[in-house]
């Protein structure tokens, strides 16, 4: 019952924040926030789980009630975790806490709805990581959306409406067309699935049980179904993660949310589509990953390498690091699609990494911009004088995300390129990893860029006040942050073995080699 004693605790202390005064919303939010987190931490701790929880796995922390019946199947209240969703929801539990924590600067007015959001937003996160039945997965999915379009519409700058609307509308309907790709693998299933269960889904498809959807005379076959399923549920993750040509959506609304949100935005949202494709896409149709490789891989390439050219162009701070989870997260896609035990293991790495770093340098920013009201590098300059301890923090986040050795970035890009270097299905996949290499290139010269601009040289700023060093509750989340990532760059044992149990039999499939 760990699971529902999460979600919970995230709800009622939503609803215990909701009704609370302003004067006391925040430092109530802080509380309630930590009994989640301490339960996740707990659960880390003890979890005793092996293998995929959708492929036979033991599951951790299962459990299993039937809900509602849908015609011939049978929609259950279905969770558990296994060694890739439990770190996701550790990350969780820590960034919202740290999110609350250092929200009390810039948040200032209708704090307790505020932070009754971020706890509904903390709970619906949990679900989606641990939900098991696709069902129960769609409605926490969907869930999420709510408190994240109010944050960004309510508390955002000058362009939120627009910014929150883009982001509903994109998210939404990438929903639907994903919606659509996995019940079209549930009817051509037939009579071999029983249930909306994910599990059921994933082994029955990977038995080959796939028939027509329709009749053998007016239907679609197996194989024209699977592709058409793959390539749907693969826009509407990639809609979510996101890719290039989906990206649009994502500088608008971190530009225009406040910056705890963007954290939560970065550090948390955005693995939700990474995820979402690791465990239908590349789980549930591995023979759809080799017909689709080639072309995925090159959008994983373009990602990196046009998300880190868009950042480099960039003039305002908050926009760079946006812009840079294009980038990041087109390693994610690029260790999914090598397939093999350290591509796949490496792109989950990679996803606990970005959220930490990301995280740091959003929260780096929003303290900057706390003290000097603008986030425009050219406006900036020798920030490090006069905020040195801020100034180093974001000089850790900047060489985490340049891949600097002993830290988490530099272990989560290690691991991508060895699984990719080795992948069985890329053709050509040295030059194809290579081509990703050069993306560090271009990460390095937009940060040293950002960072000679900002923070050394002459201090350009006209202001009619003294600048102060940011409060002790602005500076712990980021003291945090820089020692997690720090943790799992020199000990990356302490996540990546049970990601790595967890990813086995993802990719213990025969596809004529050995991966």
């Amino acid at each position: 019952m760990f699971i529902e004693a999460l979600i919970l605790l995230c709800l009622v202390g939503a609803a215990a924040v909701f009704i609370a005064p302003d004067r006391y919303a925040h430092k109530l939010a802080l509380g309630l926030s930590v009994p989640p987190l301490v339960v996740s931490l707990y659960m880390y701790a003890a979890f005793d789980g092996s293998g995929n929880a959708l492929l036979g796995g033991d599951i951790a922390y299962e459990t299993a009630t039937e809900w509602l019946q849908l015609g011939q199947y049978t929609v259950s209240y279905h969770v558990g975790l296994d060694g890739i969703s439990l770190p996701l929801v550790v990350l969780s539990t820590v960034l919202t806490t740290l999110a609350i924590l250092s929200a009390w600067t810039p948040i200032d007015e209708r704090q307790s709805e505020f932070y009754g959001l971020v706890l509904l937003l903390e709970g619906s996160l949990i679900g989606v990581f641990a939900a098991l039945d696709f069902i129960l997965w769609f409605v926490f999915w969907e869930a999420v959306l709510i408190p994240m379009y109010l944050l960004i519409g309510v508390w955002g700058g000058p362009r939120r409406k627009y910014a929150a609307i883009k982001f509903f509308v994109y998210t939404n309907i990438a929903s639907l067309v994903m919606f659509i790709g996995y019940f079209a693998l549930v009817f051509g299933l037939g009579d071999a699935v029983s249930s909306t269960g994910m599990p059921a889904v994933a082994q029955a498809l990977r038995a080959d049980q796939l028939g027509y959807l329709g009749t053998a005379a007016v239907g679609i076959g197996p194989d024209m179904l699977a592709m058409a399923a793959f390539l749907a549920m693969f826009v509407g993750f990639a809609v979510k993660v996101p890719v290039v040509p989906f990206h649009t959506w994502l500088p608008d609304a971190h530009v225009e949310a406040p910056t705890p949100v963007s954290v939560l935005l970065a550090g948390v949202l955005l693995k939700m589509g990474t995820y979402a494709l690791l465990r239908f896409n590349f789980t549930m149709l591995p023979d759809q990953v080799e017909t689709f490789a080639v072309p995925i891989a090159l959008i994983a390439i373009i990602s990196i390498l046009y998300g880190a050219l868009l950042a480099l162009a960039q003039k305002d701070l908050k926009r760079i690091v946006a812009y840079s989870s294009v980038s990041s997260m087109g390693y994610v896609i690029l260790g999914l699609v090598a397939y093999t035990v350290y591509g796949v293991g490496g792109a989950t790495f990679q996803m606990i990494a970005h959220g930490l770093i990301s995280g740091l340098l959003f929260m780096t920013v929003g303290v900057f911009y706390n003290a000097t009201h603008t986030r425009m590098v050219g406006d900036m300059g020798g920030l490090a004088d006069r905020m040195p301890v801020t100034a180093g923090i974001f000089i850790a986040g900047a060489f985490g995300y340049m891949g600097l050795p002993l830290m988490a970035g530099f272990m989560a890009e290690l691991f991508v390129f060895i699984g990719a270097f080795q992948s069985a299905i890329l053709p050509y996949a040295p030059v194809i990893t290579a081509a990703g290499m050069f993306g560090i290139v271009v990460v390095a010269g937009y940060l040293l860029w950002a960072m000679q601009r900002s923070l050394f040289g002459p201090f350009r700023l006209e202001t009619d006040y003294e600048l102060e060093r940011a409060p002790v509750h602005d500076i712990v989340p980021l003291l945090t942050l820089v020692a997690l990532i720090i943790a799992l760059g020199v000990a990356p044992d302490l996540i990546f073995e049970m990601i790595r149990d967890a990813t086995h039999s993802v990719i213990d499939y025969d596809f004529g080699g050995d991966l």
